[in-house]
């Protein structure tokens, strides 16, 4: 059977796109900054061009949209510093008495089953000096050791913090031009529809980003009310931590999760913290699943809770942790592409027969 044009056009337009995808996966990380810096880009941009309309020149304008962005991830990172200078003291004298607590607690309820558990208390104190008294020499040594070698995850890392911000000045500095430039490699036949379907990206993009800020702002303020209400000593920089956090997906609430289960057990003799701190994180999580991600953010996005799931899986597996940041606005773009694909079929003569 003798393929028509239209199916070789296809063909052509598949081969083109499978050929994309097996570069980018090829180079993924080496593109991993890049599109990093992009995202970023994409998300800052207006806040570039509302500077530029006030006659601010747009190399001020960019530097000073660049220098904020740095500065709020800063800030966000400094929130933990209290939290551990307060916290990592603490759990050198308290480890001990934390396991004494378990073993007088979990071992007679444990034992009611037939199972019988006892921790060696002098032993987990002898770790935890060890660990606390010995770590930060041991992981300066190897840091050093890894640097030497040409330790690429510490100088990839470090690379990777100056390639950011550097590629996503020039991004911004050159937005409009550059979307322009590839706008041109679309055929002109195409060009009426892929600007529709760029600008319903960028409709579910801006209202998943604003929605994601509400979101986050909510949190962070309801988290810190609550924990202070628990009487933590630690509540606003854990309340906001957590807040903030949640911009990466069940990561950030679940590191929130924990620096607040172990001020609480630092903090409070007996159950007291744990409760408090699963009361206000349980409450807080239907919180943002049941009230305010459906309000803010809304459902024109339309990821059910296994799309996210999956998403976050398959994106944090091709681009590690940065894919688990990029997931769910990249979903939301594909997710337009489907729906346009779905509409195609549905006209298509093989739908209809």
């Amino acid at each position: 059977m003798t393929p028509t044009p239209d199916q070789r056009q296809m063909f052509r337009w598949l081969l083109i796109a499978a050929t994309l995808m097996g570069v980018v996966w090829l180079l993924a990380p080496v593109l991993t900054p890049f599109i990093v810096a992009a995202v970023l880009a994409y998300a800052l941009h207006p806040a570039v061009e509302a500077l530029v309309a006030r006659r601010v020149p747009r190399t001020l304008s960019v530097t000073m949209v660049v220098l904020l962005a740095l500065l709020g991830v800063l800030s966000l990172l400094l929130l933990i510093i209290p939290i551990l200078s307060k916290e990592i003291p603490l759990l050198k004298a308290q480890i001990p008495l934390l396991a004494e607590r378990l073993n007088q607690h979990l071992t007679p309820l444990l034992a009611q089953y037939g199972v019988q558990v006892q921790l060696d208390v002098a032993g987990i104190k002898a770790m935890a000096l060890k660990f606390f008294d010995g770590n930060l020499e041991d992981g300066l040594a190897t840091l050093l050791s890894s640097a030497r070698i040409g330790g690429s995850v510490v100088l990839s890392l470090l690379g990777n913090l100056v390639l950011v911000p550097m590629v996503l000045f020039y991004l911004l500095l050159d937005w409009s031009p550059s979307v322009e430039r590839v706008r041109r490699f679309v055929p002109p036949r195409f060009q009426a529809r892929t600007d529709a379907f760029l600008a319903e990206c960028d409709d579910v993009l801006g209202q998943y980003l604003r929605g994601q800020l509400a979101v986050m702002l909510a949190l962070a303020l309801y988290y810190t009310v609550a924990l202070k209400l628990a009487g933590f000593e630690l509540a606003l920089p854990v309340g906001i931590f957590t807040g903030l956090a949640i911009f990466i997906p069940y990561l950030g609430f679940g590191l929130g999760a924990v620096l607040a289960l172990l001020a609480g057990l630092l903090q409070f003799t007996g159950w007291w913290g744990v409760g408090a701190v699963a009361l206000v994180y349980g409450l807080g999580q239907v919180l943002e699943s049941f009230v305010l991600t459906p309000r803010l953010v809304g459902e024109r996005i339309g990821l059910s809770p296994l799309a996210v799931i999956f998403a976050l899986l398959a994106f944090g597996h091709l681009f590690g942790f940065v894919g688990v940041l990029i997931a769910l606005p990249v979903s939301a773009v594909l997710l337009v592409a489907l729906r346009r694909v779905k509409v195609t079929y549905l006209n298509s003569e093989l739908y209809r027969g």
